[in-house]
């Protein structure tokens, strides 16, 4: 998305300035994300995104730019719309919309992911940073009748806009892929808006690329594992540094004079405690340099972690760093900074990791009923086409986005007759794993089913409903049955496959059942382990390895809901006293969410009018706590389908009932007055 990312994206707009190389270094470094998704082998079987017309909202495409050439029938944008100066040429003065489409379809000396698809722009923003959501509605409308195959939607908004998410609905409803940017406010959990918390869209998270620049770190303290980050400029390690830990202050060179730092690492804090004092990360790793440190660990003065840079505007003339340094949180710096008088000894590590989701990608969780993001694709340091002619290395989600519209463009050239969801089933299920820093794969709500594998996408043959589980376990119900259907692009005989699981928790028990192109999937949970897990059920048919993404839920109480004709009622089961429960009841993949609250002795119904399946989410207050449970309802049949008066209407009940007793006293007073 455009708005700002954290310090880690300014560190790369700092020190990686707008990057213009001869047309070989250009081809190589795009190709290093090209490469690492796999693109290349498709386009040698000449799939390169012909007759797929692609959408671009964003601020607009610079068609003077030589490997994006030309506007209108004959030129590389076929068409679009400024919708910031009300004109049908949406010019690029920004760079951030050139950069997307470079990495969706530049075709010159410069090589995109679909360089033969047909482009439209829709200029939605001129700065990057305003971006109105009327505008993008408008922008997707207009791409609707312009009959687009995929939209690009690299922006957004830090929040829930229904509206927003009720169009890029509409446009999957006519048959179009969305594919949006998870957004830039990582590492921090529920961090992604619309349109990407959508249902219906595929949502991009942000990996390194395939370069050497795609460094990661680690601190393990006896048989602990800390998250830490490597700052901007250091070098890969040979062999990990260990030594003693000892606590360095804030790192200047009275802080260090007392102290014995020679073959340690130093713990030190950011900033200083003197008003107006700056001390910067390259000054504290020369002065813990000279003093004969190994290494440097500097944790944050606020809360959370924080990403910090050593070469840049701030470092001397010909400066590089000495040793390595890394960041940490706030409470895990004081944490260890309270273990050093146990003579406390770690390890440090810097080392190459291109599969690893950057700190600065969105984070779900959007919803306890489905998984975002859906991916990631490399998303960071790379270098596509940017306004002037140029070349610019980049990152962001709004990077990573456009590496799955190409994808998705690649896939709808072999397969035109595909409808969204199975194409997103295609590029969620072909991914690769991406594991953190010390080997272990990420959650799905990082990660989604991991990065995007387009040579895996482009060859598979089956296509797997639904994409993703979600299973609600409890006490008391401490097994689920889900079921995955299977279906072959070709119309050619499902060949048989290996199916395994591996989960976060290693006492789940699975099993699992094959029928008529179908597989039912059960997990058991004997041990009463509460919270929220992740895992993934493989399927490997010989030719294609698939990877099903499994969110599982265990909770204390029970959520029961029946339906009888156009009534749901609900009940709880729950160990132990509640007193109020908020029921959420939603129709699978829409907005429209109607809520009532029950008791322990009065229960109330849900009116629903189409058949489906539905959501349910039950916040319990128990004490002075809020618990939840989780149902999903397949409703096969109703008796009596009434018109649903909300749904066509798109008004609450309530308000429909104020608005009709407004309309019916104003009849009466007007046939009083008659009289």
């Amino acid at each position: 998305m455009i708005e700002k990312l954290l310090i880690f994206s300014l560190v790369f707009i700092l020190c990686i300035t707008c990057f213009i190389a001869n047309s070989n270094e250009e081809q190589n470094l795009l190709s290093s994300s090209i490469k690492l998704v796999g693109a290349q082998l498709p386009k040698q079987d000449g799939l390169n995104g012909q007759g797929i017309r692609i959408g671009i909202i964003d601020t607009g495409i610079d068609f003077d730019h030589p490997d994006l050439h030309g506007y209108g029938t004959s030129g590389r944008i076929t068409g679009g719309y400024d919708y910031v100066n009300t004109d049908k040429r949406p010019i690029d003065v920004n760079g951030h919309g050139t950069e997307v489409a470079g990495i969706i379809g530049a075709n010159g000396s410069f090589s995109g992911m679909a360089p033969k698809s047909q482009l439209f722009s829709y200029k939605v923003s001129s700065t990057g940073e305003a971006v109105s959501s009327e505008y993008i509605i408008r922008a997707i409308s207009r791409a609707i009748e312009d009959k687009m195959n995929v939209i690009n939607i690299s922006l957004g908004v830090n929040r829930t806009n229904d509206e927003l998410e009720n169009a890029v609905d509409e446009a999957v409803k006519k048959g179009i892929v969305v594919v949006t940017a998870a957004g830039n406010n990582g590492p921090d959990d529920k961090t992604i808006g619309s349109p990407g918390r959508d249902f219906n869209v595929i949502t991009v998270g942000a990996s390194y690329n395939n370069i050497t620049s795609s460094l990661v770190s680690t601190l393990e303290i006896g048989n602990k594992q800390y998250n830490v980050i490597p700052m901007l400029g250091v070098d890969v390690l040979r062999n990990p540094v260990k030594g003693k830990i000892v606590y360095g202050g804030y790192g200047r060179v009275k802080d260090l004079q007392d102290i014995d730092a020679k073959d340690s690492i130093l713990l030190e804090q950011r900033g200083s405690d003197t008003k107006g004092e700056k001390i910067f990360f390259s000054e504290k790793e020369r002065n813990a340099a000279d003093h004969g440190a190994r290494g440097l660990i500097i944790y944050n003065n606020q809360s959370g972690i924080f990403f910090g840079e050593l070469t840049g505007p701030n470092s001397t003339k010909d400066y590089h760093p000495r040793i390595p340094v890394i960041s940490i949180s706030r409470d895990d710096g004081l944490e260890l900074k309270s273990m050093l008088k146990n003579n406390t000894v770690g390890s440090l590590n810097i080392f190459y990791h291109p599969d690893f989701v950057a700190p600065f990608s969105s984070r779900g969780p959007v919803s306890p009923f489905y998984i975002k993001p859906d991916l990631v694709a490399p998303g960071v340091y790379v270098n596509t086409t940017t306004i002037g002619g140029k070349y610019n290395l980049t990152s962001g989600t709004s990077i990573a986005a456009p590496h799955v519209t190409g994808a998705v463009a690649i896939l709808l050239q072999k397969h035109p007759n595909l409808d969204p969801s199975s194409v997103i089933s295609l590029i969620t299920t072909t991914t690769d794993p991406v594991t953190d820093a010390y080997g272990k794969v990420f959650s799905v709500n990082i990660a989604g089913s991991g990065r995007l594998n387009v040579t895996r996408a482009s060859s598979a043959d089956l296509i797997i409903s639904p994409h993703s589980l979600v299973f609600n376990l409890s006490y008391e119900n401490s097994n689920e049955t889900r079921v995955l259907h299977l279906h072959s692009i070709n119309n050619t005989v499902i060949p048989k496959f290996k199916v395994q699981f591996s989960s976060s928790n290693p006492s789940f028990i699975f099993n699992y059942t094959t029928s008529n192109n179908t597989l039912d999937v059960q997990i058991t949970n004997n041990a009463r382990n509460l919270g929220d897990y992740d895992g993934f059920i493989t399927i490997d048919d010989s030719k294609t390895l698939y990877r099903i993404p499994v969110l599982i839920h265990v909770t204390k109480g029970i959520l029961e809901a029946s339906q009888s004709d156009t009534q749901v009622n609900f009940s709880i089961d729950y160990p132990g006293k509640w007193s109020y429960a908020k029921i959420s009841l939603m129709k699978a993949g829409s907005h429209d969410v109607k809520i009532i609250g029950i008791t322990p002795q009065n229960s109330k119904t849900i009116s629903i009018h189409n058949t489906g399946e539905y959501w349910i989410q039950a916040d319990i207050k128990v004490g002075n706590e809020t618990d939840h449970a989780y149902k999903t309802l397949m409703v096969n049949h109703i008796t009596e389908n009434y018109p649903d008066i909300e749904e066509i209407l798109q008004i609450p009940i309530k308000q429909i009932i104020i608005i009709s007793s407004i309309v019916i006293i104003a009849v009466i007073v007007s046939l009083v007055k008659r009289r």
